[in-house]
């Protein structure tokens, strides 16, 4: 028993590092990737995206760290996107800790799933960056957060996404909701604390380590890898886990 037990935290520790490793290259997957290896552990969804929302002050606050020393993070997208993400974050544990709002996950895979083609489309035609933050680049935070607590994950495949697509810098966009993402995360943290009290430590620890191992490679990796790679790897990240979220859902109903 000890010995499963044991082996089990390793696993925990070692999708952690796996997940926070693409997550600080990608600007993504962290919380998608966390959260469905808890389920498969049988954690309730709410549980689970307590414990990694929990497990993330942590890995974000690194990863923010090495974004910022690796120069990647435009602080103008950060404050837009920061201060609605952490409102969206607040509603959206909320309302986990509180009603079933699983029936939106097939709407956002699909969206998602969309979107990864577009940025796979617009890999090949790269056109001139935006110098500054979009107009609705809070109501993207604010539906990023929102998603990211209430499913489980999305901050990161919502905001990066969306902004990528949208002809932001791949570098500086990643560096920028990596860096963001610490706050919505607090937030999310603190709200599933008051409702649910203290995640389950041992889970929690697990991630934290492997997360937190992980975190200084992602500013490092991101600020080399070139701009239409970063855009390929994202579209084929962000298709991949929608399709698979997607069949996940068919064969439930």
């Amino acid at each position: 028993m000890l010995g499963d037990a044991l082996s089990d935290y390793l696993i925990l520790a070692a999708i952690g590092f796996g997940a926070q490793l693409i997550d600080g290259a990608l600007g993504m997957a962290f919380g998608v990737i966390s959260t469905t290896a808890l389920l498969t552990f049988g954690i309730a969804p709410a549980q689970a995206s307590a414990i990694v929302h929990t497990a993330e002050i942590f890995t974000t606050g690194a990863s923010a760290a090495s974004h910022i020393y690796h120069r990647n993070v435009d602080w103008r997208i950060v404050l837009r996107l920061g201060i609605a993400g952490v409102l969206g974050a607040v509603l959206g544990a909320w309302i986990l800790s509180n009603v079933d709002s699983s029936a939106a996950k097939p709407f956002l895979a699909i969206y998602l799933s969309l979107m990864g083609v577009f940025i796979l489309f617009k890999a090949w035609r790269i056109s001139p960056t935006r110098d500054a933050p979009a107009a609705w680049t809070a109501p993207v935070g604010f539906a990023a957060g929102f998603l990211d607590a209430s499913g489980g994950g999305g901050w990161g495949p919502v905001a990066t996404t969306t902004l990528v697509g949208s002809g932001h810098a791949p570098r500086t966009t990643v560096g920028s909701v990596n860096t963001t993402e610490f706050f919505v995360t607090v937030a999310a943290a603190t709200t599933f604390f008051v409702e649910l009290g203290a995640a389950p430590w041992k889970e929690l620890i697990a991630l934290i380590v492997g997360g937190v191992l992980a975190a200084p490679l992602g500013g490092w990796m991101v600020k080399r890898i070139p701009a239409r790679t970063l855009m390929i790897m994202v579209g084929c990240l962000i298709v991949g886990l929608s399709i698979w979220q997607i069949v996940r859902w068919l064969k439930w109903i």
